[in-house]
């Protein structure tokens, strides 16, 4: 099914933007500082528009050991350079901390994105240590920035993590939907990079019929077609990355590689 998402009717593809480490994480360049992590993100920016992607979706990917609350240093920054990189921007643009729901919208409020993405439901065991977001206490905080017109995609099966939950996804999914008014449901694979299992895919989209279902890992060049045939969208980070390196800088050729594909099965 495709929904008007991104103000047209197309299957819609929303890349990533990593930032580097931020300030606090162990992986941070002080020599560097925001300014480099301004410039390189910048950089990816403009690659990944040139390319022609739907939307762009900053995240703070190298911020490991991940953590499930944004420190004081790391959520400035982070609201600093995207406020600073959307200067650059002619696409919608959505924001993700990793793993904070509270933070995502407040980043995300402050900055005038279209969209955030977290985990909001569930409960998982985690290489984090046991997994329990607080969905009500997000979905309020947005209410209360003056921002429900910001639609908050609900990631439901966590990278690096195991859901607690015995449900079968689609019924996860449907829940997620009705119970905590998900605006979109992504399906992931087990780590950053790796697709999803088809048959959870499959599954979702057969059952989500009122928002839009994207597949939100390991989507490439290779298997898009398959998947679009199933999903909303797609999220795509990796494999746009050079050489397919999560931690690379973003290839433009890669990029307009792929949306070629994607122009024709549209």
């Amino acid at each position: 099914m495709v929904f008007d998402f991104f103000g047209s009717k197309k299957k819609a593809v929303i890349s990533m933007a990593h930032i580097g480490a931020l300030p606090g994480s162990p992986l941070y360049d002080a020599d560097g500082g925001v300014d480099k992590l301004i410039e390189g993100v910048i950089q990816d920016i403009h690659k990944l528009q040139d390319g022609g992607v739907d939307a762009i979706m900053f995240g703070n990917e190298n911020d490991r050991p991940y953590v499930f609350k944004a420190s004081p240093e790391a959520l400035s920054a982070m609201t600093a350079i995207v406020q600073a990189a959307k200067a650059e921007l002619k696409v919608p643009f959505g924001v993700n901390f990793l793993w904070d729901p509270l933070a995502s919208v407040a980043i995300g409020a402050a900055t005038g994105a279209r969209f955030v993405r977290e985990i909001f439901t569930g409960v998982f065991a985690s290489d984090m240590g046991v997994w329990a977001p607080d969905c009500a206490a997000a979905s309020r905080l947005r209410h209360n920035l003056g921002r429900d017109d910001m639609k908050l995609l609900f990631n439901i099966n966590a990278e690096f993590a195991h859901s607690l939950d015995s449900r079968p996804i689609e019924l996860r999914a449907k829940s997620a939907v009705f119970s905590s008014m998900a605006d979109a449901i992504l399906v992931s694979g087990p780590i950053t990079g790796m697709p999803s299992e088809v048959s959870h895919l499959r599954a979702v989209c057969e059952t989500i019929q009122d928002v839009p279902v994207f597949a939100n890992t390991g989507v490439n060049i290779n298997n898009v077609s398959d998947i679009l045939s199933l999903a909303s969208g797609v999220v795509i980070g990796t494999h746009f990355k050079v050489d397919g390196n999560t931690w690379n800088a973003v290839d433009g050729d890669r990029v307009k590689r792929f949306m070629d594909v994607v122009h024709g099965l549209r």
